[in-house]
């Protein structure tokens, strides 16, 4: 069921949603919603369906049923064109950065840019290094992906994921690969971002540290189904048995 939050606005509403792969259920009739101005963290082990939930969100995946609004907009079977409107207002930062090594972190920056606007070349360029300078990258603008060591490619990546201002912002295993200083550093730069840009963030991780460090509230998928879906204090204390193992032990 989903939570009453009167107080909150929800900036995606999902409905009975289901997921398959072929013949084979990924998620069960999922209900919930995620809310502006928040860090929504999904849970659960490999194969319960997190990831999967986030590809069907921005249609990476077709949902098999259900309902999915972003912005109060229905997004199942939409056109493709009014989908795409839709998509400028989002940010995505995959696991693995997904940089294009052959080009500069200029250029990579600049690919949403010149997709998606008209903006002249000196005005790419004043958003580029002002993106660069929100993750503290403002002298990698002209290195090759190869030069940067592991966070300072998932910044590089965090700065192409806003150059155009997204109001929800996808993030998976943002930590993924990254020492226990990095990851904080990270952590503490997804907040400042939050603060500065009013971003929403919906989050997938494995990290306990930074589930501690950033979390608003708590998406928890086990098996399919959603086995919880409330605030910080509400999961420690949950008695499901995969939501109990995961905080008691810090892993799956």
């Amino acid at each position: 069921m989903k939570q009453n939050n009167i107080d909150k606005i929800p900036i995606i509403e999902v409905s009975n949603l289901t997921a398959k792969y072929g013949d084979k259920t990924i998620l069960n009739n999922i209900s919930l919603d995620i809310y502006s101005g928040e860090v929504t963290v999904i849970l659960g082990a490999s194969g319960g369906g997190k990831t999967t939930f986030m590809k069907n969100i921005i249609r990476l995946i077709e949902p098999f049923s259900g309902s999915v609004k972003i912005f109060g907009n229905e997004i199942v079977n939409m056109e493709e064109q009014d989908f795409n409107e839709i998509l400028k207002r989002v940010g995505m930062l995959f696991q693995n950065g997904a940089l294009l090594n052959s080009i500069s972190i200029f250029e990579n920056i600049s690919i949403p840019l010149e997709q998606h606007t008209n903006l002249p070349f000196s005005i790419r360029e004043k958003i580029i290094k002002k993106k660069l300078e929100l993750v503290g990258l403002s002298h990698a603008i002209n290195l090759l992906p190869s030069e940067l060591s592991g966070g300072m490619k998932k910044r590089a990546a965090l700065a192409r994921a806003i150059a155009l201002d997204p109001e929800i912002l996808f993030f998976d295993e943002p930590s993924a690969g990254l020492d226990p200083i990095t990851s904080s550093n990270l952590d503490e730069l997804i907040l400042n971002l939050k603060k500065q840009l009013n971003i929403s963030l919906v989050i997938v991780t494995h990290e306990l540290a930074s589930i501690y460090r950033i979390a608003d509230r708590i998406v928890f998928f086990d098996k399919g189904e959603l086995v919880y879906q409330g605030d910080l204090t509400g999961v420690i204390n949950c008695e499901h048995p995969i939501v109990k193992k995961f905080f008691e032990v810090g892993k799956f």
